[in-house]
């Protein structure tokens, strides 16, 4: 029989946010001991009171809990009450102390004077004008956001997305989702497609709908281009779009064409593409184009003694494929470098970047990521930025970018290092800010993986054979002395690294035979916390990085990033999200490009702090500091290891990596190239020698669909 049982929340033990499963102790008047209670729980807060319905249960190992089935909030009505209410974290700008404050000040009418006399609060200690601003309207978003909050469980929808919900669409965010959930995946970070696909269903949206067929159709497009593809072949792209929707083709058809007028994608014979995607393809191939046939500046220097001088200037040999780059450089107006570790890129760059500021000429160095951009800094003493950076992005700017066709740079010598990680939408915004009189130089590594972003832009532009390209193979007597650069090179040709040699201080490559993955795992948390940091006297957080091919399994980055956690960070500052656990000094990276921030995608900073009353996490970005809203964390993932895909740009002083046949599915010799190229002073892979065998063996990357080769060849227009 169900019985009602009625206590104050004095703390939650578990919560997840998925769904809603909670384990919560009560106080219930005239019981001595805090009651357990088990249940489905959602948006509440310690100090709470809630009226639960249903029945009394023994657990084998915790004892007597009670099970309910329904629950009803009612606001806490004792002093103690609303003092653990208010300094729970609820209400942003009021924490433990500060309720305290407002509790002696106003006693039990607390919650009344916030609500109807907010004004009063500046009586108390603390709060002037711009606190009382942030607390009155962090009590009013709570209230609409808990009723957001109630209709997503309505409907079956984790609680954790209500509060981004509110931020995008205020207080329309129920109408909205009900009118149209499906803009709630174009719309906002973190929901997708699945979600707002099943609150279409609970709003009893039918399933052959052209509003849900259309939302579909974007989705698998969507998903498409995170794998990498610019288009996908239409047909293909119906197939796809009926065993996922589960309706039939001419819905999808229909749909495809609707979407199409509305011009959300563009059909190019039998191409489907975001119209985005269109747009910059397109784009690069015009703006390509035009920068190649129109005339450069005059260069000022002798040229037969242009060579002479710059290996003068920079006390240097040039090998012959190095001058050859310099002397094309003073007549291309775009070229492409491309070559391995240890091939002389970096001096290539510094004898061009010389020749260039000697004939008087304006010159800027960028990088799609701020790692790269500051190492390329390093490496020319000329200063270099990121891309974004350069461009100057500014959300309050239409189209994202300062920087056009319009206002474009001030460079007669532009150089972009790792164009290998630049995707078709960034090369895009870039090529409309070169004027048109400047020289481009690429440089970049064309065996490593390609962009995380869709298209293969770089690989692209050197097979339309439609620029000069310089392939650098010879590898420099001192770079042959490590074996990390002799390795990467062996790999990239076919053959098994060099694993046995002479054991000596100056190695830097170890291959460590194990097969199991638990002892794999084992053997990381050993080395990252204890003996590469007591070997080789590197920091077990700053410079050591795990990659690892995938992201499930036991030395997937998932459990790898839990793991190493617990044995490499021991601050008991820690927040609870989403069943994952954040704490102070935890090395984490961000996940998107977030503008407003100034950060991107693959930036890795550490925690700095966490301030439960303003709502914040701070993070250090290499001395650069950026606020988290909490409702923002879900762009944050925890870094001690991470894909091998999310490491491009970046270089680490150490690098460990598993290579397991468990990863045979995604083991290529690109991402194990790229992967062994990331590290700079050490590199220690660990696993068997037949999942290196068959990474070495797979050099058959997974195509992506772009018709940016064959635009630069005049033959699309």
């Amino acid at each position: 029989m169900q019985i009602e049982l009625q206590g104050q929340l004095e703390r939650i033990t578990f919560h997840s946010e998925e769904n809603h499963f909670t384990i919560a102790k009560i106080r219930v008047k005239g019981q001595k001991d805090l009651v357990t209670i088990v249940g489905s729980l959602f948006s509440v807060s310690p100090g709470e009171v809630v009226k639960v319905t249903g029945t009394w249960d023994r657990h084998p190992k915790f004892g007597e809990q009670f099970k309910f089935t329904s629950c009803e909030v009612v606001a806490p009505a004792t002093l103690h009450g609303i003092e653990k209410y208010l300094g729970s974290g609820l209400i942003k700008g009021v924490g433990p102390v500060m309720a305290k404050r407002l509790i002696e000040k106003f006693g039990i009418e607390t919650l009344d004077i916030i609500e109807h006399q907010h004004q009063r609060l500046k009586e108390v200690e603390g709060i002037g004008e711009k606190k009382l601003e942030m607390i009155r309207a962090a009590w009013q978003e709570q209230r609409e956001v808990r009723d957001v909050m109630l209709f997503l469980q309505s409907h079956d929808v984790s609680s954790a997305y209500a509060s981004k919900i509110y931020r995008q669409y205020g207080k329309a965010s129920i109408a909205v989702a009900k009118e149209n959930p499906y803009r709630l995946a174009t719309d906002i970070f973190g929901i997708g497609f699945k979600t707002a696909d099943s609150i279409a269903g609970k709003l009893g949206i039918p399933k052959d709908s052209p509003m849900r067929a259309e939302a579909g159709i974007l989705y698998v497009l969507q998903q498409f281009a995170m794998n990498g593809h610019i288009y996908y072949p239409h047909d293909g792209l119906v197939e796809e779009c009926r065993e996922i929707l589960d309706i039939n083709t001419g819905i999808i058809k229909q749909a495809i064409a609707a979407i199409a007028a509305e011009k959300r994608i563009v059909i190019d014979v039998e191409a489907v593409y975001l119209a985005e995607f269109y747009v910059a393809e397109k784009g690069i191939a015009e703006n390509l184009r035009e920068l190649n046939r129109t005339q450069r500046r005059l260069f000022m220097i002798d040229r037969d003694k242009a060579l002479e001088t710059v290996q003068k200037n920079l006390n240097i040999t040039l090998a012959e494929n190095q001058a050859k780059a310099i002397s094309e450089s003073l007549d291309a107006k775009v070229m492409v470098i491309t070559g391995g570790p240890g091939t002389g890129k970096t001096t290539i760059i510094k004898a061009i970047i010389t020749l260039h500021a000697l004939s008087g000429m304006s010159i800027l160095l960028a990088a799609p990521t701020g790692r790269a951009a500051k190492r390329m800094a390093e490496a020319t003493g000329h200063e270099a930025k990121t891309i974004h950076r350069l461009l100057e992005y500014s959300p309050k700017n239409d189209g994202g970018f300062k920087r056009t066709e319009q206002n474009p740079l001030n460079a007669d010598l532009l150089v972009i290092d790792e164009t290998s990680m630049v995707d078709t939408v960034l090369m895009y915004h870039l090529l409309k800010a070169v004027p048109k009189q400047a020289t481009l130089i690429l440089v970049g590594d064309i065996d490593q993986l390609p962009s995380v972003g869709a298209g293969n832009v770089l690989r692209d532009i050197i097979d339309s054979k439609q620029v000069p390209c310089i392939r650098l193979n010879q590898i420099f007597r001192q770079a042959q002395k490590s074996l990390i650069v002799v390795n990467a090179h062996q790999i990239n040709r076919g053959d098994m690294p060099i694993t046995q040699t002479e054991k000596n201080e100056d190695q830097d490559f170890y291959f460590i035979q194990m097969e199991e993955p638990e002892k794999v795992l084992e053997k990381i948390i050993e080395l990252c916390a204890k003996k590469v940091p007591e070997k080789f006297g590197f920091d077990a957080v700053n410079d050591i990085q795990v990659l690892t091919p995938m992201h499930r399994g036991v030395v997937g980055a998932s459990n790898l990033n839990v793991e190493l956690q617990k044995h490499l960070n021991n601050s008991d500052d820690e927040l609870h999200r989403g069943g994952r656990v954040i704490k102070v000094r935890d090395k984490v990276m961000q996940i998107r490009n977030n503008y407003d921030k100034d950060v991107f995608n693959g930036d890795i900073g550490r925690i700095a702090s966490i301030n439960r009353e303003d709502q914040e996490v701070m993070v250090d970005y290499d001395g650069k500091a950026v606020a988290y809203d909490f409702s923002e964390l879900d762009e944050l993932i925890l870094a001690y290891a991470i894909s091998v895909h999310k490491s491009q740009g970046s270089e680490y002083p150490v690098v460990i990596m598993p290579v397991l046949t468990q990863h045979y599915m995604l083991l290529q010799r690109n991402l194990l190239y790229t992967a062994v190229t990331r590290g700079k002073k050490l590199v220690i892979l660990i696993g068997t020698k037949k999942a290196m065998g068959i990474a070495i063996r797979n050099n058959k990357p997974s195509e992506r669909y772009t018709k940016l080769k064959e635009r630069l060849m005049g033959k699309k227009g």
